[in-house]
C-alpha cells in the first residue's frame, strides 16, 4: 500500500510530461508544414513549454534538486512550471502588442514576464553548462556595472531595464531571438528525422551491420569504431550521442582484443567527434553559420562534405597503425545475423541520407521541408513495418505498438528542449555582448597586436577559441570566435567561409579539450580509463582538426565553392594530413636514430604541403610524402614475409631433425606457454563482470554479442559521465 501511495506522483509526473510533450510535438509539427505565425511567435510560445518539459524531466529521473526531499522537489517543480506557463500564455496572447505597437517602448507586465523567461534560462544553464552561467551572469554585471572598469572596456553602464530587455523581449537578441528559433525549426525537423530512426531501432541496425564487419579482421575491429561513428554522424551531428551508441559496443570489444583502455576511448572519441563534421546533419554551430553568413544550410553541407572525408580518413589511417603497434588479436564471437527488420531498417537509414541530399541539392528544397518530408516517409514506412510484423498470427502487443513511438518521442522532446534552452542561453550571452560592444573592442584589440598580419591573427584566434573550449561547448565557441574574430579577418579580405568554417572546426576541437569534453568523458568512463590519457591519445588522432584549421588560409580553396577546385586543395590537404600522421604514429626503422631521421623528413615534406601557399611546390611537396609512406607499406610487407618464412624455416628444420634421428636421439622441447581465454558468455552466466585489465591480459576473447544487453549495462553507465 506505502509503494502505491509513494508511486502515484511518480506516475502523475509521467502522464503530465507525456501530455505536455505530445502538445509540443503536435504544435511543433503544425507549424513545420504550414509556418503559421512565423518563427518569432513559435519561439515565444515554445520556449518556456521546453523548461517545462525540462522541469518535468527532471522529476521524472529525480535530478531536478536531488539534495532536496521529495516534496520540495515537487514544490519548486510546480512553482517553475507555473512561471513559465504564464510567461507562454503571456507572449502567445500579447505577441503582436509587444513586436509593433510596445516596440521600444514596452510596460512593466512584458519586462517582468521576459525578465521571468530569462531567470528560468540562467536556471537551466546553472544546472546544465554551468561555465556558460557563469560567464552570462559576469556579462550581465559588466553590463550594467560597466563604469568600474578602467581601460577600453570602460562604459558608462546600462539601466537593468535595458539589460531585461536585450535579454527578453527584444527578439533580435535574447531568449526568444534566432538562435532558440532555429532550434524549434531547422534543426527541430532534422531532430524528427534522427529521433524515428532512434525510436524504430535504425541505429541499433548499424551497430550489428558493422559488428558483422569487424570480426572479419583484428584490423577491422576498431575500424568499426571509424565507420560506425560516420553513419551515426550522418544523422545525429553530436558526439556525445554517437560516443555513447557506437562506444558502449566498440570500446569493450577494443579492450578485449588487445587495445588499452586509454587509447580504446581515444579511437571512439574521435571518432565520435567527427559526427559534429559529417553532413548531411552537422553540429549545431554549422546551422549556426548559415544563420550568420546569412546562406542555405545546403551551401554549408555541400562545403562540409570535403573537410568532414579528410577528417574520418586521416582518423581511419591513425586507427590501423594504432591496430598494427598493439598487435590486437581477432576476438571469436557468435553475433547475431541480421534479420529481414535490420535490412528493413538499413534501407530506410540510407534512404535518409539520399532523401536528405537529393531533396536540397536536386529538388532545391529548403532544409526544414527536406527533413520533415523525409520524416514523414521514412516514419511512415517503419510505423507501417512496424504494425505488419506485429498483425501476424500471435504477435499483437499494444506495448510492443506504442514502444518505438513512445522511444521516438522521448528521444525527439529530450534533444529538442535541451537545444532549445541552450541555444536560448547563448542568446543571452550574444545579446549581453553586443549591447556593451565587447565584440568591437577585441576585435580592435586583435588587429594592434596582430599588426594586420593574417599569420598573426589566426594564431591569436586560435589561442582565443581554444581558451573559450576548455570552458564552453562547440556552439557558444563558435559563436564567440564568429562575433569576435571573423568581423576584423573579413576586414583585412579573408573571405568569410574561410574565416566560418575556421571558427566551425575550432568549436569542434574545443569539444576534446579538457576540462569538459563530455566525449572524452563518456568514453573514458566506458573503459574505465583515465579521463586526461583519453583526451591526450584523441588529440594524436584527431591532428586533422589542426590541419584543417590551417589548411582553411593557405588553401581556401576547401571551403570557397564546392567543385573541382575543392578537390584539389582537398588532396593536398589530405596528403598532408596523412603524411603527418605517418611521422607521429608509424615506425619506419628498428634502430631509433634512424626511424626519427626519416620521421623528421616526412613530417618536413608533409608541413610543406599543407603550410606552401604555391600550389606547384606544395603539389611537388606530395612526391617524397607519398615515397616515405610507400617506403613504409614495403617494409612492413617485407617484415611480415620474413616473419612467415621463419616460421616455415622452423618447421622444416624440425622436420628434418625428427627424419636423421632416433626416437631415443630427439630432443626435447619445453611445454609452451598456457593460453588465457576468456569466455564472456559463461562469464555472464556465472553474474562475474570481467575488468577491462583482465581482458588485455587474454590471449584470446570469446565474446557474447547480445547488443542490446551490452548497450543497456554500458549505456547506464555512460550517462553517469
Amino acid at each position: 500500500m506505502t509503494e502505491s501511495i509513494a508511486g502515484r506522483p511518480h506516475f502523475v509526473v509521467e502522464c503530465i510530461y507525456y501530455g505536455t510533450a505530445i502538445f509540443f510535438f503536435l504544435y511543433l509539427f503544425a507549424y513545420l508544414w504550414t509556418s503559421e505565425g512565423g518563427p518569432t511567435l513559435l519561439a515565444m510560445t515554445l520556449v518556456p513549454i521546453t523548461y517545462v518539459l525540462f522541469v518535468l524531466n527532471g522529476l521524472r529521473e529525480n535530478d531536478l534538486y536531488p539534495r532536496l526531499p521529495h516534496a520540495a522537489n515537487y514544490v519548486i517543480a510546480a512553482i517553475y512550471i507555473g512561471l513559465a506557463l504564464a510567461v507562454a500564455v503571456y507572449m502567445h496572447t500579447d505577441y503582436y502588442d509587444i513586436g509593433t505597437v510596445r516596440a521600444g517602448d514596452w510596460n512593466t507586465n512584458d519586462l517582468v514576464m521576459g525578465g521571468l523567461m530569462a531567470v528560468l534560462v540562467l536556471e537551466y544553464s546553472r544546472k546544465r553548462h554551468l561555465p556558460l552561467f557563469v560567464l552570462n551572469l559576469a556579462l550581465i554585471l559588466y553590463a550594467v556595472y560597466g563604469y568600474v572598469v578602467p581601460g577600453i572596456f570602460y562604459h558608462s553602464g546600462l539601466s537593468w531595464a535595458r539589460v531585461v530587455t536585450a535579454m527578453s523581449v527584444e527578439t533580435t537578441t535574447g531568449v526568444f531571438s534566432n538562435l532558440p528559433q532555429i532550434a524549434l525549426t531547422v534543426i527541430g525537423a532534422f531532430l524528427l528525422v534522427l529521433s524515428v530512426l532512434s525510436g524504430f531501432g535504425c541505429i541499433e541496425s548499424l551497430l550489428r551491420a558493422t559488428k558483422r564487419v569487424a570480426i572479419r579482421s583484428a584490423h577491422a575491429l576498431p575500424q568499426s569504431a571509424v565507420v560506425g561513428s560516420m553513419c551515426v554522424g550522418t544523422v545525429s551531428g553530436s558526439g556525445a550521442a554517437n560516443a555513447i551508441t557506437i562506444g558502449s559496443a566498440t570500446i569493450p570489444a577494443m579492450i578485449g582484443a588487445g587495445m588499452p583502455p586509454a587509447t580504446a576511448a581515444a579511437i571512439e572519441s574521435a571518432s565520435s567527434l567527427g559526427g559534429q563534421l559529417m553532413p548531411p546533419v552537422m553540429g549545431v554551430a554549422a546551422f549556426l553559420m548559415a544563420e550568420f553568413l546569412g546562406k542555405s544550410y545546403f551551401e554549408v553541407i555541400a562545403r562540409g562534405y570535403v573537410p568532414a572525408l579528410i577528417y574520418y580518413a586521416t582518423v581511419a589511417v591513425s586507427v590501423y597503425l594504432l591496430a598494427l603497434r598493439y598487435r590486437m588479436r581477432l576476438v571469436v564471437g557468435t553475433y547475431e545475423k541480421l534479420s529481414w527488420r535490420d535490412i528493413v531498417n538499413l534501407a530506410a537509414f540510407l534512404s535518409v541520407i539520399s532523401g536528405l541530399v537529393g531533396m536540397m541539392a536536386a529538388w532545391n528544397l529548403a532544409p526544414q521541408f527536406a527533413a520533415l518530408y523525409v520524416f514523414i516517409a521514412v516514419g511512415g514506412f517503419l510505423l507501417a513495418v512496424n504494425t505488419a510484423a506485429l498483425l501476424q498470427p500471435g504477435a499483437w502487443s499494444f506495448a510492443q505498438l506504442i514502444a518505438p513511438v513512445r522511444k521516438f518521442l522521448d528521444a525527439y522532446i529530450e534533444m529538442t528542449s535541451d537545444l532549445t534552452l541552450l541555444l536560448a542561453t547563448l542568446a543571452i550571452m550574444t545579446g549581453a555582448l553586443v549591447i556593451t560592444g565587447v565584440p568591437t573592442k577585441l576585435g580592435a584589440i586583435l588587429i594592434d597586436l596582430a599588426g594586420v598580419n593574417l599569420a598573426a591573427m589566426v594564431v591569436l584566434a586560435f589561442v582565443f577559441g581554444a581558451i573559450l573550449g576548455t570552458g564552453l561547448p562547440p556552439a557558444p565557441t563558435y559563436i564567440l570566435v564568429a562575433i569576435v574574430i571573423a568581423p576584423p579577418m573579413i576586414r583585412v579580405g579573408v573571405n568569410p567561409w574561410v574565416v566560418h568554417f575556421f571558427a566551425f572546426f575550432l568549436g569542434v576541437w574545443g569539444e576534446l579539450t579538457p576540462p569538459t569534453s563530455l566525449v572524452a568523458a563518456v568514453t573514458a568512463k566506458i573503459a574505465n580509463a583515465s579521463f586526461y590519457s583519453t583526451l591526450n591519445r584523441a588529440l594524436q588522432i584527431c591532428i586533422s582538426l589542426f590541419t584543417l584549421m590551417a589548411g582553411v588560409f593557405i588553401h581556401p580553396e576547401l571551403v570557397i565553392e564546392p567543385g573541382i577546385n575543392q578537390l584539389g586543395a582537398a588532396l593536398l590537404v589530405l596528403v598532408a594530413t596523412i603524411g603527418i600522421t605517418f611521422s607521429l604514429q608509424a615506425v619506419f626503422a628498428d634502430r631509433p636514430a634512424t626511424d626519427v631521421s626519416i620521421r623528421v623528413i616526412l613530417a618536413a615534406f608533409a608541413l610543406l604541403v599543407l603550410l606552401c601557399p604555391e600550389n606547384r611546390i606544395a603539389t611537388a611537396a606530395c612526391l617524397p610524402v607519398i615515397v616515405l609512406i610507400g617506403y613504409w607499406l614495403l617494409r612492413r610487407r617485407a617484415v611480415g614475409g620474413v616473419a612467415e618464412a621463419h616460421v616455415v624455416t622452423s618447421v622444416q628444420r624440425n622436420k628434418g631433425i625428427f627424419e636423421s634421428c632416433t626416437a631415443a636421439d630427439l630432443p626435447v622441447q619445453g611445454r609452451p606457454s598456457t593460453k588465457r581465454v576468456l569466455n564472456l558468455k559463461i562469464a555472464k552466466a556465472l553474474g562475474l563482470n570481467v575488468p577491462p585489465s583482465l581482458l588485455v591480459r587474454a590471449d584470446e576473447v570469446i565474446e557474447l554479442v547480445s547488443e542490446r544487453f551490452l548497450q543497456r549495462k554500458l549505456t547506464g553507465t555512460a550517462r553517469t559521465a
